[in-house]
């Protein structure tokens, strides 16, 4: 059989099958649309829509930044006092620290090598270096924004940099280092949306990360909108791409990195809550709370935390002065 002879067999057979796949037949209804056919556009995992609103458990009044005072001079990398958490991790050879590895500008893959780099991932090595003399002896734990109080209860992690907001109730539950960012929770909406504050927003749905204090402020606006949680704030960024919900919100500082991967959205209305981020930390490892403040002390005292400010978060405006430490004694 001749080559031509080949292709006019190969043409003939299919259409045969085209013919045979595009005929109906009398036994039973045809196959059902896929979900894309019909128009119908897939949702991220774990979504909540409506998401279950957290009751706020009652918590002794305190002053949620103040931390405990660093233990003096830090000890020399690879000396930590024998006894201590710092001792422990030292002799395990590698931090391990909770974090987001979605949170653009915070905690993200670089896609030019894969390392995982951003403001908190600075401090994260920052922290390393001051116990090994090495940033890069770390072992990331990518969580949640729900696991975040639950991995350093069961002792998985070391500690969480995850923008993890300072509260009374939650210092219940863990410890947190000195304020290394302070932040407000806003909206981000598509351009051209019609919504400039929460005002705007009744009945309609706002996303936010399940587990967050987020979740409580939406609830909590009088103008009564509908919240929707995930478990990452990107997938709510690709809710609202996608029209499922008609805002995000979360803190200010978050939404600056949404709106840098889509210059199709933006942010707005006024700030509804305060939120200082914290290192959590066991609550059975206060040497570690102190250690840590000393290596955060030290980042403020000689502009490393400045630097890291501006190589990240220039779009925000020049680097402010870092937060300020307080102490509970």
């Amino acid at each position: 059989m001749t080559s031509r002879m080949r292709v006019r067999a190969l043409a003939a057979a299919l259409l045969v099958l085209s013919l045979s796949a595009g005929c109906g037949s009398d036994d039973g209804p045809p196959p059902a649309a896929t979900a894309e056919a019909r128009g119908v556009v897939p949702r991220p995992l774990n979504v909540q829509d409506p998401a279950e609103v957290p009751s706020a458990q009652p918590a002794p009044k305190c002053k949620p930044r103040a931390s405990l005072r660093p233990a003096g001079a830090l000890p020399k990398p690879g000396k930590m006092p024998a006894g201590t958490a710092m001792a422990r991790i030292a002799k395990r050879g590698r931090l391990i620290v909770g974090i987001d590895q979605n949170a653009y500008l915070f905690s993200f893959a670089d896609p030019a090598t894969g390392d995982l780099v951003g403001f908190e991932i600075d401090l994260a090595r920052e922290i390393a270096k001051a116990l090994f003399g090495d940033p890069k002896a770390i072992q990331f734990r990518a969580i949640t924004t729900a696991d975040r109080i639950p991995v350093i209860e069961r002792g998985e992690v070391d500690i969480v940099i995850r923008t993890m907001t300072m509260t009374c109730e939650r210092w219940q539950q863990v410890s947190f280092s000195t304020e290394y960012l302070s932040s407000h929770q806003r909206l981000l909406v598509r351009r051209g949306s019609g919504i400039n504050d929460f005002a705007d927003l009744a009945g309609r749905k706002v996303c936010a990360t399940r587990g967050s204090t987020s979740i409580r402020t939406i609830a909590a606006q009088p103008s009564r909108p509908v919240p929707v949680s995930t478990d990452s704030t990107l997938d709510c960024l690709v809710m609202l791409q996608q029209g499922q919900v008609d805002a995000v919100s979360t803190i200010d500082v978050l939404l600056a990195g949404l709106a840098a991967q889509d210059p199709a959205t933006e942010i707005t209305g006024a700030a509804v809550s305060d939120e200082p981020a914290g290192v959590g930390i066991s609550k059975k490892s206060p040497e570690l709370v102190r250690f840590v403040n000393g290596v955060l002390e030290r980042t403020r005292a000689d502009g490393t935390w400045a630097r890291s400010h501006d190589r990240w978060l220039s779009r925000l405006g020049p680097a402010p002065k870092p937060p300020a430490a307080v102490y509970q004694d």
